[in-house]
């Protein structure tokens, strides 16, 4: 066993947002930040109607909630109310007044509403783009083509940005109209604007009945599931709902996403695309508990699993995967890159060769005409080339500046270049692949920026370096052989989940896939992400289901999953190690194999937990529903491992890749299983011995004797004690952990004193630096240590608390000096009498045991003096 190599590579790519809400605050200027806000759901202790309970029962809570809730004296404002998916509301309350509601009789628990950023908007591409190679990656054009499934009669929802239902790809007339109302059409066939063209997360949202796209996202997506002209989508027969969730800019909210939900049932759809979610979460969280809950009501949720790997924009290591992805029964997607990039393009001299190029967002949209010469900053094994203004020394003014990427970034660069006169900039990448790169900063960029790929790079170097060359803006496109296609793409997110369970599930094209976007912003165009490989998968599931419309919902995943291919390690294929089963699942999709598949094998994947518990043995089921019998061989396949969560403080999270693989023996080597019949064997997996706290898996196969479709399940697991990974991880931030401070100003970290007559408060900054269980709050008298009462109580244990993102971000928690009263769930607040008191922070870890104690993490506060006049 030996570590191999440490990840570093960056990527633009849409960041899903994470972390507990609690109080907001203002940012300090120490460099760290408070993440979260102040809107929460509200969980009452009744199943939703989903689940089986009657509304009237549901009602009967709702009333008695608001009801103590007014005795009490609580002060808040609620938002949404939910019946179907979820029992409960969403609400605005500050700190103290939302440890008042977790305190009300009938509440289960309190959850954070996630806010969710706004996509990244799609370049636009100019004319005859394709989706043909990331389909032919799947084999949907074989089953499209020879096996004649198209998704017709399937209804899939695309819950984005909108969708843009005048372009003719998808069902409208081809007359681009903004705000338009020309909805239904024979296409898009139900939806609902949530929103408004003006919403942004802490605004009135302003619903209308007309889901258009200003956003462009929500038209992308719906292309990849199903387009059907210039572009055809993975299903392009396939009528959609589309349910708009974000503005033209801006963030959303997840107690939106989850009234989509609702209303994407009431509306009879078949599937749920969500290339959305909150980054870090449990899947007990409330949108991925709600996504499992469709699946019993006859919907399959299909979510990307988020774009925070370490090539991302914002890296945040395992662990990483998003709710609702990460849902029990959701279909949670990572992204494979294309195998080519469709890019518009410039030429260059002498031979008018087409160079295809990225554009920057931040910068002004680039030309398709005019011609600038091409002049060079540095060479391409330049480290920092255009960091540096002096480099820029004799520039010729008006030319178009080559910048290899690398140490600075990428509006450093553009703007040395800008302030040296030059008229545009063509940025390279120094690794294979293509990035989309941003400029977005102060000052504005105002000068095109565009990027190309590594080798481009070289060769219009090489051409600046001999004869010059002159640059040509075309509105031509080209189609470019991509150097990292077929393997995982670099922003992909890694699981596991916080339960140890598999995320993500499956894989799909998603790096630099062109598709639909608003006839307003072009009509078609390019973008990457995770929310690009979620619909090809929503697609493959919609021709599943036309294919087999019997099969049961609980066997969609594992179908997909059984028939999938696992790849080789994405930053070294030539190794032969394939990639992270936490990162690819169970591969990358075939869905022409799953539905030519005869046999299913389940569960579709395994989880083998902590392997402090020694070997662990599962049982598999294999059927058969073909007309012969089968007799399978089965194997192991290995995967590479990661090692312990790492958190750079200031930088990102980065992955440590093993050679560490599990062993896999087998009840019997061989089994037949007739036509019609089941059998089962038993797979006993037995963990590596290290990397101590890492995350390891493989692939168990079943390989037919005689030849014939092979089937996999994908298996996961930790390397020793779970409970031993840090939540309370002072090393973990520069700035220690936890920090206790008061206001009206943030003052040194330390003992606090403070008078609630005048508004002041204690602030606990605290840095969970893993998923937990559970927290709370308890108050001691400090001389004493005799106990007062919990300050901040969660009464269920079924409490699960996501991370924070980075090393700087940390969760706010208000105390002003009062207590729960003790007499039991009320809600109702006492005073503090003034006094010196000691606050104990005691945190479950994730899956912990509450009766042992070593599944604690218990931290005491300096002294906070109460001194009211």
């Amino acid at each position: 066993m030996k570590k191999s190599f440490t990840a570093a590579l960056m990527f633009s790519a849409l960041a899903l947002s994470s972390g507990l809400a609690t109080v907001s605050a203002e940012e300090t200027a120490s460099g760290y930040h408070l993440e979260g806000g102040n809107l929460w759901f509200v969980e009452l202790a009744g199943k939703p109607s989903a689940d089986g309970n009657k509304l009237d029962n549901i009602r009967k809570e709702k009333t008695a909630f608001r009801a103590a809730a007014k005795a009490a004296g609580i002060s808040y404002q609620e938002l949404r109310s939910f019946e179907v998916l979820f029992n409960g509301f969403s609400v605005r309350a500050d700190g103290i007044q939302r440890a008042s509601l977790a305190a009300l009789p009938g509440v289960k628990a309190v959850w954070p509403v996630e806010v969710i950023a706004a996509p990244a908007r799609p370049t636009d591409g100019g004319a005859a783009p394709d989706l043909a190679t990331a389909i032919s990656m799947t084999r949907a054009d074989i089953v499209q083509n020879d096996l004649g499934f198209t998704g017709a009669g399937v209804r899939v929802a695309v819950m984005d940005t909108g969708v843009d239902y005048d372009h003719a790809d998808l069902g409208g007339d081809g007359v681009a109209r903004e705000n338009s109302t020309q909805f239904p059409n024979s296409r898009v066939v139900a939806g609902w604007d949530f929103v408004g063209d003006d919403f942004d997360a802490g605004l009135t949202p302003l619903p209308d009945p007309y889901p258009d796209d200003c956003g462009g996202h929500g038209s992308h997506v719906a292309g990849i599931v199903g387009a059907n002209g210039e572009v055809v989508g993975v299903a392009p027969d396939v009528s959609f709902g589309a349910y708009r969730v974000f503005g033209c800019v801006g963030s959303t909210t997840s107690d939106i996403m989850l009234a989509a939900m609702e209303r994407a049932l009431a509306d009879g759809m078949n599937v749920l695309n969500m290339s959305i979610g909150a980054r870090a979460q449990w899947p007990q969280y409330p949108t991925a508990a709600a996504a499992t809950r469709l699946q019993k009501k006859g919907m399959v949720v299909v979510a990307s699993i988020g774009n925070n790997g370490p090539g991302g924009s914002a890296p945040d290591g395992p662990y990483a995967a998003g709710a609702p992805g990460v849902g029990a029964d959701v279909i949670g997607v990572a992204s494979y890159d294309n195998t080519h990039v469709t890019q518009p393009a410039f030429s260059a001299s002498p031979d008018g060769r087409l160079f295809g190029y990225s554009s920057a967002a931040g910068a002004p949209a680039t030309p398709t005409s005019g011609s600038l010469p091409l002049a060079r900053t540095g060479t391409p094994v330049s480290a920092n080339d255009g960091c540096l203004a002096s480099q820029f020394a004799g520039f010729p003014a008006g030319s178009a500046a080559l910048i290899r990427r690398g140490t600075c970034t990428f509006h450093t660069k553009a703007a040395n270049a800008q302030n040296a006169g030059a008229a545009a900039v063509v940025l390279y990448n120094n690794v294979a692949g293509f990035l989309s790169p941003t400029v977005a900063g102060t000052p504005a960029i105002t000068i095109p920026v565009v990027m190309v790929s590594a080798t481009d790079g070289v060769e219009l170097d090489s051409r600046v370096a001999g004869a010059g060359t002159t640059i040509t803006w075309t509105d031509q496109v080209t189609s470019v052989l991509n150097p990292t296609g077929g393997l995982i793409s670099g922003f992909s997110s890694f699981g596991i989940a916080a339960d140890l369970t598999l995320k993500p599930d499956i894989g799909a094209p998603g790096g630099s896939i062109f598709s639909t976007i608003p006839l307003e912003q072009g009509g078609h165009g390019l973008n990457s992400g995770t929310s690009m490989s979620a619909p090809h998968v929503a697609g493959a599931v919609a021709l599943l289901l036309q294919a087999d419309p019997n099969i049961p919902l609980s066997l969609v995943r594992s179908r997909l999953q059984n028939s999938a291919k696992p790849t080789l390690w994405n930053l070294a294929p030539g190794f032969g190690f394939l990639d992270n089963v936490h990162r690819q699942g169970a591969g990358l999709l075939d869905i022409e194999a799953a539905i030519l598949a005869t046999v299913d094998v389940t569960p579709g994947k395994l989880t083998v937990g902590e392997s402090e518990a020694g070997p662990q043995t599962r049982r598999l089921t294999i059927r058969n529903r073909g007309s012969s019998a089968v007799t399978f061989d089965l194997s192991h396949e290995e995967a590479l491992a990661t090692g312990p969560k790492k958190l750079a403080p200031f930088t990102y999270q980065q992955v440590d890749y093993w050679d560490a693989f599990a062993s896999v023996d087998f009840s019997a080597g061989s089994v037949t299983v007739p036509a019609g019949a089941s059998r089962t064997v038993d797979a006993t997996i037995t963990a590596p011995t290290g990397p101590d706290q890492g995350q390891y898996g493989g692939y168990i196969l079943l390989t037919p004797q005689g030849g014939g479709q092979e089937y996999r399940v994908p298996y996961v697991g930790f390397v020793g004690d779970y409970q031993t990974l840090p939540v309370l991880n002072a090393s973990a931030s520069a700035f220690g952990n936890p920090i206790l401070r008061s206001t009206p100003t943030f003052g040194p970290n330390g003992p606090v004193t403070i008078n609630p007559n005048a508004g002041e408060i204690a602030w606990f900054l605290v840095h969970f630096d893993h998923h937990l269980r559970y927290y709370e709050f308890r108050i001691r008298d400090a001389a004493s240590g005799a106990p007062v009462h919990t300050a901040f109580p969660n009464f269920d244990q079924d409490v699960y608390v996501g991370r924070n993102t980075t090393s700087t971000g940390f969760f706010g928690f208000v105390w002003d000096g009062t207590r729960i009263h003790s007499a039991g769930k009320s809600g109702v607040r006492k005073v503090v009498p003034n006094g010196e008191y000691l606050i104990d922070l005691r945190v479950l870890k994730a899956l912990g045991d509450p009766a042992n104690p070593d599944h604690w993490e218990v931290w005491t506060s300096p002294v906070v003096t109460i001194a009211r006049p």
